[in-house]
């Protein structure tokens, strides 16, 4: 998987991973949006690059297997990374894919990614991931998963 860094073109390989008890240290909220510490309970993982420990987004997960679902309970790019200024792009749509993987070796054809945007961010969801709305949730599921993974890993 890599991001772009948007003023030079410059791709960079990236890897998530689980966040470690130290990193919560450095996870503020006004970096990363939420207070990430009430997230201890659920998975939770890190996007870096592969040269750098820098965080630069975070995902929460929280599996659903009576669903054959994957729920993204919360999701966010650090803010350098936001809006029209930020340094690197495909911060977020990596993380979505990082789901979207777990959801396929956890549930085969019957995979599901869902979450519950905040209304301001939903259509930008819809339009650059494809997902549809879904009552409260928005959800990705076969074959626009598969769509989202060829588009995002090159691993």
């Amino acid at each position: 998987m890599v991001i772009t860094e948007i003023i030079t073109g410059k791709k960079h390989r990236v890897q998530i991973t689980p966040i470690i008890h130290d990193d919560y240290r450095t996870i503020t909220k006004a970096r990363y949006f939420f207070n990430w510490k009430q997230e201890k309970n659920f998975e939770v993982y890190k996007l870096c690059t592969v040269t750098s420990n820098d965080i630069l987004g975070l995902i929460s997960l929280e599996r659903i297997p009576s669903e054959w679902r994957v729920h993204i309970r919360l999701l966010t790019v650090s803010v350098e990374n936001c809006g029209k200024k930020k340094k690197f792009g495909q911060i977020a749509g990596n993380l979505l894919t990082f789901a979207a993987k777990i959801a396929i070796l956890e549930y085969a054809e019957l995979a599901c990614v869902s979450l519950r945007p905040k209304t301001e961010i939903a259509q930008h969801y819809i339009n650059s991931y494809n997902m549809t709305s879904t009552g409260l949730t928005l959800s990705i599921e076969m074959p626009e998963i598969i769509h989202l993974i060829n588009r995002f890993d090159h691993d």
